[in-house]
């Protein structure tokens, strides 16, 4: 008989802030490291976890522009293997926006704007059931808890000035059969333009790259919880989006899954602060402790950060197709 876990919709906000130990590891080019190192420690006596990070937090309003960062070679540590060239006339953002600071390559998260509108989705559905070695993920693709914002973007909306995005949001169904206990690969994988993971709110995740191969995240215009949709209608974010980042309090919050089956973490320190790329390896990930399903395990995992790729660089297991 298969073992079961569902986690049912009363349970979901209980699994958003689930508080999980970390402990870092710091990366270099090539494969993701499954090692921990002294960049972050875990102090697990009387149930206290204390995250240090190797330096200070990113400085949001000076945030490297990543699209220098893609590669289509190898990853790297801040870095993003890119599986494609990108198409030099995609869609997307089709002027900077004053929050760019393209000289210096530098963003200002603070200054930022967003689409406007708060569309609420009641018919937002997510189902997460572990029977024996397979995580079974299904999804309408649209968010559970959150709002959205107007798309098309309107033109009155101030957000049109700098990307007019023509597309609706739809529901898409998603199923995803990903390995419950996932091992790291003997090399990593690149990453690809479609969906390349999910978040427990149902919304599907994108690499943080453009039809251009820029940083989407600096780049594009999103509505206030950093999502928007695609061509086919499909809503995505490029990043862990803040109203998930900033609800994610403890030291450590599972908010979704790649889909390699690896867990996508939003970890922070005594202070709150989120670790930078020097804690992560070149897929944007370490190994820790985090509590999974109900129960502690040590894991390699991928890490939400401020900083360029935001949440991954590449596949450190083998991604399902």
């Amino acid at each position: 008989m298969h073992h079961r876990r569902s986690i049912t919709t009363a349970l979901l906000a209980m699994a958003m802030l689930a508080v999980t130990s970390c402990s870092g590891s710091s990366g270099s080019s090539g494969s993701a490291s499954s090692s921990s190192s002294s960049s972050s420690t875990s102090a697990a006596s009387g149930g206290a976890i204390v995250n240090v990070w190797v330096g200070p937090p990113a400085d949001t309003t000076k945030l490297p522009i990543g699209t220098s960062k893609v590669s289509l070679t190898e990853p790297s540590v801040g870095g993003l293997h890119a599986c494609d060239a990108g198409n030099a006339r995609g869609g997307g953002a089709f002027a900077a926006g004053p929050w760019l600071d393209e000289a210096a390559d530098t963003w200002d998260l603070s200054k930022k704007i967003s689409v406007q509108g708060q569309v609420s989705w009641p018919m937002a559905s997510y189902s997460e059931v572990v029977e024996g070695s397979v995580r079974r993920i299904s999804s309408n693709s649209l968010p559970v808890g959150q709002v959205t914002g107007t798309f098309p973007i309107a033109a009155s909306d101030p957000a049109s000035s700098y990307d007019r995005n023509p597309n609706r949001i739809a529901a898409n169904d998603v199923t995803l059969s990903l390995p419950a206990s996932p091992g790291v690969a003997a090399s990593p994988t690149c990453l690809g333009k479609g969906r390349i993971g999910i978040l427990k709110n149902g919304v599907s995740l994108f690499a943080p790259l453009d039809e251009r191969n820029r940083d989407a995240v600096a780049y594009e215009t999103q509505d206030s919880c950093d999502g928007h949709p695609q061509q086919t209608s499909v809503y995505h974010y490029h990043d862990i989006p803040s109203c998930i980042r900033d609800a994610a309090t403890g030291p450590s919050t599972v908010v979704g899954f790649a889909n390699d089956g690896f867990p996508i973490v939003v970890e922070r320190d005594a202070a709150g602060n989120l670790p930078t790329d020097a804690d992560l390896d070149a897929c944007h990930g370490h190994t820790s402790s985090i509590e999974l399903d109900g129960e502690i395990v040590e894991m390699y995992h991928y890490s939400a950060t401020y900083e360029f790729p935001y949440f991954i660089g590449c596949f450190a297991g083998t991604p399902v197709s």
